[in-house]
């Protein structure tokens, strides 16, 4: 009986997990351009670091408004991976999309240096993350564009990211995909290989490797958090479906504590329309 609880549950979150490429192609696509339009621009700024995720957002987007209206910015820090930059390069070319390569090390050398204290390597990382969005949202002005996200569902869920830093955009396409979807859809695009077969990683030093710093895989992740958030699963109904009972209850530990990393500031209530709870229009109330 047990054997047979475990091969439905694992069974049904590889099934949902199972994306309809073309359908999700045609929709983050509309979402894009209709997202842009909005707000009376026509431009968007991608951060693209030669990962799978911001090399998926950037394609969209290109698709969405055209390459012309698409700059990649690429930040490379001094001991970023060259074959980052190599990576990124090969996918803005393969896209057609303009480039600019801002080279951070200064800006975040120059804080870090003020430091009495020595810092760690999650710290010097939210550094790196938060001047990479500085130079983001600056060039987001000069090129008359909006910023467009790359954070993915699964990292959205664990608060596996930098509030304000790659965290931050005006619009998101990917927040939606799950980490195993995202390499489903990147590969359905025909992004470069060298993109789509890296293991994933940050590149906020040297070696890392998102994987290894979690502790678990994005494959086990995903399936585990399709079915604490979208089947509505029980820790323990999913742990007596054949998944390991400490990571299940590591992985919604993560997803509770980092809640205010996917939530708006909370703001005290004074007056009788707050605004985030009373005063609450659509995004694009008066357009």
């Amino acid at each position: 009986m047990a054997s047979n609880t475990e091969t439905s549950l694992q069974g049904r979150a590889r099934h949902g997990l199972r994306l309809d490429t073309a359908l999700a192609e045609q929709i983050l696509v509309r979402f894009i351009a209709d997202a842009i339009s909005k707000f009376d621009f026509t431009r968007a700024v991608v951060a693209t670091s030669g990962g799978i995720d911001s090399a998926l957002t950037c394609a969209l987007a290109a698709r969405a408004l055209g390459p012309d209206n698409v700059l990649a910015l690429m930040l490379p820090y001094r001991t970023s991976n060259p074959a980052s930059r190599g990576d990124a390069e090969t996918l803005a070319q393969a896209l057609g999309v303009e480039t600019q390569v801002i080279d951070v090390s200064q800006a975040v050398d120059g804080y870090l240096e003020e430091l009495d204290d020595p810092t760690t390597p999650v710290r010097r990382g939210n550094v790196m993350a938060r001047t990479r969005m500085i130079a983001t949202y600056d060039q987001s002005e000069a090129f008359d564009a909006l910023v467009v996200g790359t954070s993915n569902k699964t990292e959205l869920l664990l608060g596996y990211g930098t509030l304000h830093g790659d965290m931050a955009s005006a619009v998101n396409p990917i927040g939606d995909l799950y980490k195993t979807q995202v390499r489903q859809l990147a590969a359905a695009l025909d992004l470069p290989a060298s993109i789509l077969e890296k293991p994933p990683s940050a590149d906020l030093w040297q070696g890392q490797s998102d994987e290894d710093e979690l502790g678990f895989t994005y494959e086990i992740a995903d399936e585990v958090l399709y079915l604490l958030v979208d089947e509505w699963h029980t820790a323990d109904e999913i742990a007596a479906g054949g998944y390991d009972a400490d990571l299940v209850a590591e992985i919604r530990r993560r997803v509770q504590h980092t809640q205010f990393k996917r939530r708006p500031p909370v703001i005290a209530k004074l007056s009788d329309r707050t605004i985030d709870r009373d005063f609450r229009y659509p995004r694009d109330w008066g357009r």
